[in-house]
């Protein structure tokens, strides 16, 4: 293969990883570029989106990832890119002035150092031979020395770990070759440590991803995993991928049941909605309710469930009610609440016409205000 028809292999394997961006909008979803590449939004430090091109530089893999459709048992063409390749081709894309940036994963090439040395020599590349001072997200690679981590951080603008599953039990039903402990949540702490305030890469986000329904976890294990990684490692994003079986092992011992149709998909969505609650809205994984195996409603939002179990806290006044009160409130979202305190400052609202809310939502918040 020529260095194109690499980038369009490795390209499109890298969509099973989420852990740089993702949406339900339009704008959010990536676009596929006429030579095969995939690119990615990304939101720009000072506000707004641009795109990144997102690959692999390697798709050849000695993992065992019991999900992932280029673990090593599998059959399945393989290539890598060289660094000095890799970023001669990126810096093409940004002279055309296509992309605002990379995001450069990999499989695993024989060791996860020697994975780390190609993804951090290509951006070293970029940094030094080309002066790109651009976004560049590095996936680590799990198993990495401290040296080969601290070296990613010292070029990237955000890097991310996949911490896959909820807790021990669950990931080792994954992998036989990865430790969680020692490859993923050891890892992840020192990044944590190294990217605080006050610390020499404290301008780095950090990201991860966990493969939903894969390992037989279910939803409280992994909201309980994501409210502690936010408060507890200060991560920037979770990301939620559901799994797609048949795609790695045929079996995966402990996997969930099959879900019917888009059930996966939507029990990611479930997943993200909770996300959404936790990092803006206000809420606390003990507000998150489920049923009595674990799981989040298929058919009503977790807001909605919130607001239905919780009859006491409704009406809420919309003229009286602080900003943490308009968000628990079906239907209005930070911007709504943000946009209805500052319509009350210049007048009492006395009807729905008066409120910066139009349609479902509009008809969805009524049940649980007064005016």
């Amino acid at each position: 293969m020529d260095t194109h028809e690499k980038l369009k292999l490795l390209s499109d394997a890298s969509r099973y990883d989420l852990s740089c961006a993702c949406g339900n909008k339009g704008s959010d979803q990536r676009v596929r570029g006429n030579d095969g590449a995939w690119l990615y939004p990304v939101s720009l430090p000072r506000g707004g989106t641009s795109v990144m091109l997102k690959t692999l530089i390697s798709n050849v893999c000695s993992n065992d990832c019991m999900y992932c459709p280029y673990r090593s048992e599998i059959d399945t063409p393989r290539c890598t890119i060289a660094p000095r390749e890799m970023a001669s081709m990126f810096m093409e894309y940004v002279r055309r002035k296509k992309v605002f940036g990379l995001f450069l994963s990999s499989g695993v090439i024989g060791t996860p150092d020697k994975t780390m040395e190609y993804l951090n020599t290509t951006a070293k590349i970029l940094r030094k031979k080309h002066s790109y001072r651009g976004y560049i997200h590095l996936k680590i690679i799990p198993g990495a020395s401290d040296a080969a981590i601290d070296e990613a951080l010292s070029l990237s603008s955000a890097v991310s770990l996949n911490i896959e599953a909820p807790g021990e039990n669950h990931f080792s039903r994954l992998s036989q070759r990865k430790d969680f402990l020692r490859d993923i949540i050891g890892p992840m702490k020192r990044i944590s440590h190294l990217t605080s305030r006050g610390r020499k890469f404290n301008r780095v986000k950090q990201t991860t991803q966990f493969i939903v329904g894969a390992a037989g976890e279910n939803d409280s294990e992994i909201v309980r995993y994501t409210a502690g990684l936010y408060e507890r490692l200060k991560l920037n994003r979770v990301y939620f991928s559901a799994y797609q079986r048949g795609l790695g092992h045929e079996s995966i011992p402990g996997e969930q049941i099959a879900l019917k149709g888009q059930e996966g998909f939507v029990r990611e969505h479930r997943l993200y909605q909770v996300d959404f609650l936790l990092r803006n809205y206000g809420f606390s994984k003990d507000d998150i309710i489920f049923d009595a195996s674990g799981r989040l409603s298929m058919d009503r939002d977790p807001k909605l469930v919130w607001a239905q179990a919780n009859p006491w806290f409704f009406p809420v006044n919309v003229n009286r009610a602080e900003k943490n009160e308009l968000l628990r409130i079906p239907g209005i979202g930070p911007q709504s609440a943000k946009l209805i305190i500052k319509k009350r400052k210049e007048a009492r609202i006395k009807t729905p016409d008066a409120l910066p809310l139009k349609g479902k939502r509009l008809k969805l918040a009524l049940d649980y205000l007064k005016f």
